[in-house]
């Protein structure tokens, strides 16, 4: 045998010599690859489950991270993120920040929902709330809490997001516009304050900040869509909330637009009317979103003509102007035309010479056609008001306090002609022009009712009241005597009334019997000759004379009887002289 060379593979040996009794074996290879059926399952359900992984991998949308300040109502796992009601994630994991003053909650965002994690996206937890906007998250009660999505416009991908503690009124796309109202104060108004027009609830407040100068307030409102074309250029807005209650020469009147606006303020809004230049039927154009409007206290202050530009003036008055405070009106024969706007003392000359001055606004746009007759075209426009007013003052204008209520005390300024004014000197080139004043028709009270004190006090009250007593017990003397002389006449009455009784019933005997007698005369004419009683026989007319005689006596029988009833007492003096007669 040859030796083996190193490094070489072994050489199988030589097979034994072939036996005929004995079977020959055979060499095959063996298949390392063979598998086994019991790898079928194990070997599909890893496949099954790659297949799974890729199919999460590729719909998993990104994760996003969210910071509030309570993760009440959120539970990992559990909690959705909802957009329009559809479910676009789902919390992964809640956790502390490392101030450990908020909450990081982790959302994974389904792979539709990719668009979401932008810039301007909002979100914030919905729950059940109630607000002056009215109740909301109801159906959380029964399906738990979830996440409110208002998708952004931005094209800036955001991974971590700052989560809202209430959500937002005005959802991008919701159909319907923004206003702006510029105001002096909010009142009660509220973000979530209802809007109406005539009383139909349109739109909300949606915001509100103080201006760049912190002077005054802007309150933003949007009105839903489709009453948004409601506002024009013309439309007026006041504050609605609480009662308005006036008291004028109709009487009585309360207005409000309805419950909620008691509780939670509210804003109202109606189209100016129309002035006589504006033809009839003219339809405003709508108002453009973000546009500007003035915010008024009241009803009627909204609805009120423009007023213009303000003339400040200025009144020096010496007397108490007592009720007279700021925002009082200043009228011109009872016609509102300006404000009072502030009350000062002015010391004038000596130390105890006090005199009060008063700034007001005026408004000559209310004076009408007034203004347009008296200015004339002669002057320009800026100093057309101060001519106006030097004229009005030329022909005796003149301020004074007068007692507006009676009730309250509350005064005013008016502006009347006073009669045979003296001419006083007026600056119309002023600054601030003065306006000549007159005292009130109230002044001299005071001056005049301390005098009627001081005569009251020097009257001897107890010296009248001495003499009123003797004076009394005089009359009652006096009633004393004619009490007796009435008894007494009423005695003597009394004694006379039998006897005029019985001459009465003689005069009715008499008058009984000259029946009678007339009744025989009339039955013997019956009988007497028809000859007799023809007519214009002597015998005829003597009986017609008789009879008219019986019937004058009758008569004054009766006259006679009806006197002595009503006046008794004329048996003993007689019957009085007649007052047309004269005096024997």
């Amino acid at each position: 045998m040859s030796e083996p060379v190193a490094g070489a593979p072994p050489v199988a040996p030589d097979p034994p010599a072939a036996q005929p009794w004995l079977a020959q074996p055979v060499l095959a290879r063996q298949n390392r690859l063979h598998l086994s059926l019991v790898w079928i399952v194990p070997i599909v359900a890893v496949i099954a489950g790659a297949v799974l992984v890729v199919r999460a991998l590729l719909a998993t949308g990104p994760e996003i991270t969210i910071e509030f300040r309570s993760a009440e109502g959120i539970e990992a796992g559990r909690t959705e993120v909802r957009f329009k009601e559809v479910s676009v994630g789902r919390v992964k994991q809640v956790q502390l920040a490392q101030d450990r003053q908020r909450v990081l909650v982790t959302v994974g965002l389904a792979k539709s929902a990719a668009g979401l994690a932008v810039e301007d996206t909002r979100f914030w937890v919905v729950r059940p709330r109630i607000g002056t906007a009215g109740v909301s998250g109801l159906s959380t009660l029964f399906s738990g809490a979830y996440i409110g999505v208002d998708a952004g416009e931005s094209e800036d991908s955001r991974r971590e997001f700052n989560g809202l503690d209430s959500p937002p009124l005005v959802l991008r796309g919701e159909p319907g516009r923004s206003f702006v109202l510029r105001a002096v104060d909010l009142g009660s108004l509220d973000v979530g304050s209802p809007v109406y027009h005539r009383r139909v609830r349109v739109g909300r407040v949606v915001g509100y900040a103080l201006d760049d100068g912190g002077r005054g307030l802007l309150v933003k409102v949007f009105i839903e869509s489709p009453h948004e074309k409601l506002v024009t250029a013309r439309s007026r807005f006041w504050n609605a909330s609480g009662v308005d209650i006036a008291l004028t020469a109709s009487g009585l009147s309360v207005h409000t637009q309805s419950m909620a606006s008691l509780l939670a303020g509210g804003i109202a809004f109606a189209d100016a009317p129309l002035g006589p230049e504006v033809r009839a039927g003219a339809v405003a154009a709508p108002a453009q979103p973000g546009q500007q409007f003035q915010l008024f206290e009241k009803a009627r202050d909204a609805m009120a003509p423009e007023d213009g530009e303000p003339l400040p003036v200025r009144m020096v008055f010496q007397q108490s102007l007592r009720g007279l405070e700021p925002g009082a009106p200043v009228e011109l024969l009872g016609v509102a035309i300006g404000t009072v706007r502030t009350v000062e003392l002015l010391g004038e000359g000596a130390a105890n010479n006090v005199a009060l001055a008063v700034g007001a606004d005026l408004y000559p746009a209310r004076l009408g056609r007034l203004r347009q007759q008296l200015a004339g075209s002669a002057v320009a426009q800026a100093q057309a008001d101060r001519v106006l007013l030097g004229r009005l003052v030329e022909r005796g204008l003149r301020a004074q306090a007068s007692t507006g209520n009676l009730l309250t005390g509350q005064m005013l300024v008016a502006l009347e002609f006073a009669p045979k004014a003296a001419a006083v000197a007026f600056d119309a080139q002023a600054l601030v022009p003065t306006l000549p004043t007159v005292p009130g028709p109230l002044a001299d009270i005071q001056p005049r009712l301390a005098e009627v004190v001081d005569r009251l006090a020097r009257v001897r009250f107890d010296e009248i009241g001495t003499e009123l007593q003797g004076a009394l017990g005089s009359l009652r003397g006096s009633g004393s005597s004619l009490q007796g002389t009435l008894a007494a006449a009423e005695a003597m009455i009394k004694q006379l009334t039998p006897e005029a009784r019985q001459a009465l019933v003689d005069v009715q005997k008499t008058l009984a019997a000259a029946n009678a007698a007339l009744a025989g005369a009339q039955q013997s004419l019956g009988h007497a000759d028809a000859t007799l009683l023809a007519p214009g026989a002597p015998l005829q007319v003597q009986g017609q004379q008789t009879l008219a005689e019986l019937q004058r006596a009758a008569q004054a029988m009766r006259v006679l009887a009806d006197y002595l009833q009503r006046h008794p007492e004329s048996l003993l003096r007689g019957k009085p002289a007649d007052a047309l007669e004269p005096a024997r």
